[in-house]
């Protein structure tokens, strides 16, 4: 490969499989089973990497393109998270290439017709916290391999039918007997219509007359869910011990630490701290409430 034929390729992977490649040669390149195109939708900036642990970083831009990359599909959060590659090529002789860079796309951001991506190298994950949280609340994420909790079950999951959206607040027909803000802190998934797949967390819930709903989300929808789209709602769990045990009968996975003293006790010693009902989950039997 020789400094004066590189030219700089990108293989991009959506989770559900899309797959797209983008070059910034003035020709079609094709290599590792794909088709790069040319100056269509992509290009990116230097990468920067280290010898260390430290993460790579460096940015996409492109322009929004229906041939490429839709607005539509950016808005509704179906590029977050997709894998991308980056290639050194040999355009005169295509089977001469390099891998650079692999990672996935980090924060997508909008303006004037484009969009440009943050790019999170492999080593982003060592990032992350491991081992365990000592805290009263729950530090698993409901649903998940910790928790275990079925969000399937009947009671804890619901579906309905956008009526209306007016900015973040959704109301909904065909929820009767739910109770009163039992969606709050959950999480809504649109299944069908133009904004298919689209989700969002759920900041109130307030029921209605007639089985009718008010869901209003922590931010505006990137697209937003028309009159008759059907949207599924999961229940919201505040991390509690009682919430894990009474709403959704799970407190065998319970991943926090209810009875640890809280802080004003480490910080006053020798007062006598009042006494709290806490409820006492032994395996076998249905718990009993204790002083302590």
């Amino acid at each position: 490969m020789t400094t004066t034929t590189i030219a700089r390729a990108w293989s991009i992977t959506r989770a559900d499989g899309m797959q797209l490649g983008f070059t910034d040669h003035d020709a079609e390149l094709r290599f590792v089973g794909l088709s790069f195109r040319p100056d269509v939708g992509l290009s990116a900036m230097a990468v920067v990497q280290g010898a260390g642990l430290s993460v790579d970083n460096s940015e996409a831009i492109g322009a929004l393109s229906d041939g490429a990359i839709e607005e539509a599909d950016i808005l509704a959060g179906r590029w977050d998270g997709a894998e991308i590659c980056q290639w050194e090529v040999n355009w005169a002789d295509p089977a001469d290439y390099r891998l650079v860079f692999r990672g996935h796309l980090g924060e997508v951001t909008r303006s004037g017709g484009a969009f440009k991506a943050e790019l999170r190298g492999l080593s982003e994950a060592l990032n992350q916290p491991l081992g365990r949280l000592f805290h009263p609340r729950c530090s698993a994420v409901l649903g998940d391999g910790a928790c275990k909790a079925d969000l399937d079950r009947p009671g804890i999951s619901a579906e309905a039918q956008v009526v209306s959206v007016d900015g973040a607040v959704l109301r909904l027909g065909g929820l009767p007997g739910v109770e009163d803000r039992w969606f709050e802190r959950g999480a809504l998934l649109v299944l069908n219509g133009a904004a298919v797949d689209l989700r969002g967390h759920v900041k109130n819930d307030r029921a209605k007359p007639g089985g009718a709903r008010e869901i209003e989300l922590w931010a505006v929808p990137g697209l937003v869910p028309a009159a008759g789209d059907r949207v599924r709602l999961v229940a919201g769990c505040d991390k509690s011990a009682g919430m894990c045990r009474l709403k959704f009968d799970n407190y065998p996975n319970f991943r926090g630490f209810p009875h640890l003293p809280e802080e004003d006790w480490l910080i006053a010693p020798g007062k006598e701290q009042p006494k709290r009902a806490e409820w006492l989950f032994r395996p076998g039997n249905e718990g009993e409430i204790i002083e302590i």
